[in-house]
């Protein structure tokens, strides 16, 4: 690892303590995240940055090991314990030879929507029906859980009304522990190291808190339903891959309670309801301009990875304290340009070609980020206002575009339209738009008056 070139923005995992930094050294713990501040290395040290206390300094490249990304894997699981709908004869026989504490959960066949928790314990596995009741489980109605893997959690820890505590899962072939390998690549934390906060958002598929972790302010996206927290396994290790200005930045992961995802706070919150709350006397056109060029940076850089977003707009970009907007919710991000599936269409935000066939590229991207900048010059208002979503899609598959924002400088609103070309490539690329807005905020800013 002494001979790796690294550069600037490498994330590192620190392999061991150095509490006893010399003059000018960095000081860490074992598993501590650093930030690679230098690119020239000296007597096999770089200059860091501690990603929690913020302090600089000299770190030794042996001591240290790059943060990996986390490769997209259908194999990686949350539940590798959980086995489906397969029979109690099924569960004994893959539970042979018994070993105390082997386990599985398996779909009930008897009574559909319960599962059941099989444990081998003293030569024999006990088989425990896990019923819902009131939208938790129980096996002995004293002890509920929001979800299977805050159960599993528990009885790993606690015997309760099991034969034995929970020890070795037997995992389903051809699965792999999504928290060995978030382990392994430096992006599990420690739930004991987080303080939660009070609620700032709440969504469709969880709570999000602000909380602090080890000094830093952080944002917690917690999710508890074991279907959709395995859905955002995916988001979690695309998040891994990507690292920029633009880009809301992933901390890591905590597996408690279902999935937390851990990312920086963003103090200002979303977009949209900061345009809303504040308006145009309070918001200039070049701050506008500023929030357009900030989203066309972050997504150019997706782009550049070969990655589609899906989901662009206004309320899932958000506002750092110094008014920076990143843009988050990688909760539809496919690595494949070209992938389709069912997910819920945003269809306001939705290309026609993706409206009519369910098809995906950064062109796509762009029709969505050309209503992002008529939601910015708007200030936050609802795209096609007077609309349903069905109205929606049947208009814009005949040809209908929105009318320009109120007091929409004309070059803006241009821009606007050529994002909702109806053929997907006379659209502009995000590198072209990127140069068409830093033309118009320097137009702006030394225009008069300015």
């Amino acid at each position: 690892m002494a001979t790796q070139s690294w550069t600037i923005g490498t994330q590192c995992v620190a392999k061991c303590d150095h509490s006893k930094p010399k003059l000018g050294e960095l000081g860490y713990r074992k598993r501590d995240m650093l930030t690679i501040v230098e690119t020239g290395k000296v007597n096999g040290h770089y200059r860091a940055r501690h990603n929690t206390t913020g302090q600089e300094g000299l770190i030794c490249a042996t001591n240290v090991r790059e943060r990996q990304a986390i490769r997209i894997d259908p194999s990686l699981s949350l539940m590798p314990w959980f086995h489906g709908k397969i029979s109690g004869p099924e569960a004994v026989s893959k539970l042979r030879p018994v070993e105390d504490g082997l386990f599985l959960v398996r779909e009930s066949i008897r009574h559909p929507g319960d599962y059941v928790l099989c444990v081998s314990y003293s030569s024999q596995v006990f088989h425990y029906r896990v019923v819902y009741q009131n939208n938790k489980l129980t096996i002995d109605n004293n002890q509920y859980f929001y979800n299977l893997i805050d159960m599993i959690e528990f009885y790993s820890k606690n015997k309760g009304a099991i034969a034995t505590k929970l020890q070795n899962p037997k995992q389903k072939q051809g699965t792999k522990s999504a928290e060995l390998e978030l382990s392994k690549m430096g992006w599990l934390l420690d739930i004991k190291k987080l303080t939660l906060g009070q609620s700032i958002g709440e969504g469709e598929f969880g709570v999000v808190y602000e909380g602090d972790y080890m000094g830093q302010k952080v944002a917690v996206k917690n999710i508890k339903c074991d279907v959709t927290a395995q859905a955002f396994l995916e988001e979690t290790t695309v998040m891994t891959k990507l690292q920029h200005k633009n880009l809301v930045r992933l901390f890591g992961v905590i597996l408690h309670n279902g999935l937390h995802i851990i990312t920086e706070l963003m103090a200002k919150g979303n977009l949209v309801n900061f345009l809303r709350t504040r308006g145009r006397s309070v918001i200039s056109t070049g701050q506008l301009l500023r929030f357009a060029l900030d989203v066309c940076e972050g997504m150019e850089y997706l782009e550049s990875k070969r990655l589609v977003h899906r989901d662009l707009a206004g309320r899932n970009i958000l506002l750092s304290i110094e008014h920076v907007a990143k843009i988050s919710d990688f909760g539809l991000t496919k690595m494949d340009c070209k992938a389709s599936d069912n997910a819920k269409l945003p269809i306001k935000w939705t290309a026609p070609e993706a409206l009519r066939n369910e098809k995906f590229s950064t062109w796509s991207d762009i029709w969505s980020y050309g209503v992002l900048l008529w939601e910015i010059f708007s200030y936050g208002r609802q795209p096609y206002p007077t609309m349903s979503l069905k109205e929606v899609k049947e208009e814009v598959l005949q040809g209908y575009r929105m009318g320009a924002p109120e007091k929409c400088p004309p070059s803006v609103y241009a821009l606007i339209m050529s994002c909702w070309e109806a053929e997907p490539k006379k659209r502009p690329s995000f590198h072209k738009l990127q140069e068409r807005l830093e033309t118009e905020l320097t137009n702006y800013s030394t225009g008069p008056g300015c």
